[in-house]
C-alpha cells in the first residue's frame, strides 16, 4: 500500500475507534511525537494505548482537510469536533514498507492562542473553515 493510503486508511481507522486497524498500520517501534505538548511515544502498543484511552476520542468524527504525499512523507491536516472544543492537527507521517515508522502531529484547537494587541493593526481575523 502506497503511503498516503497508509494514512488516509489510519485515519479513518480512528475515526471508527478500530483500535486493531490501527495498530496494523503503524511499525512495532514508531516513534510518534507531539511537540505542543512535549511527548513522545515509543511504540505501537504506546500509541494505541494512548489514542484508546483518551476520553475525547469516544464518538465525534475526524474530518481530513488536507492529505499530502511526497515518497515516503505524508503531511495531514485534520479536524476532530467535540462537544466542548475542535482539535485540529497537521501531522507528518513517515511511512516505510506499509506502516508508519514515525510523526511529528502538531494538536491545538482553533483560537487557543490568542493573537498579540500590537499585531492588530496588521492583520485581520481567520475564521476557522
Amino acid at each position: 500500500m502506497d503511503p498516503l493510503s497508509v494514512v488516509a486508511r489510519l485515519w479513518e481507522r480512528i475515526e471508527a475507534r478500530d483500535w486493531d486497524g490501527v495498530a496494523g498500520l503503524i511499525a512495532e517501534d514508531a516513534v510518534i511525537e507531539w511537540p505542543v505538548s512535549g511527548e513522545r511515544i515509543v511504540g505501537r502498543a504506546n500509541f494505541v494505548a494512548v489514542l484508546s484511552d483518551d476520553a475525547d476520542t469516544d464518538g465525534g468524527s475526524v474530518e481530513v482537510l488536507r492529505i499530502l504525499a511526497d515518497a515516503d512523507l505524508v503531511v495531514t491536516e485534520v479536524e476532530i469536533p467535540q462537544d466542548h472544543v475542535v482539535y485540529r492537527a497537521v501531522s507528518l507521517w513517515t511511512v516505510r514498507n506499509g506502516e508508519v515508522v514515525g510523526a511529528r502531529e502538531y494538536w491545538t484547537s482553533p483560537g487557543q492562542d490568542p493573537a498579540p494587541r500590537w499585531r492588530a493593526g496588521y492583520v485581520e481575523p481567520l475564521v476557522a473553515d
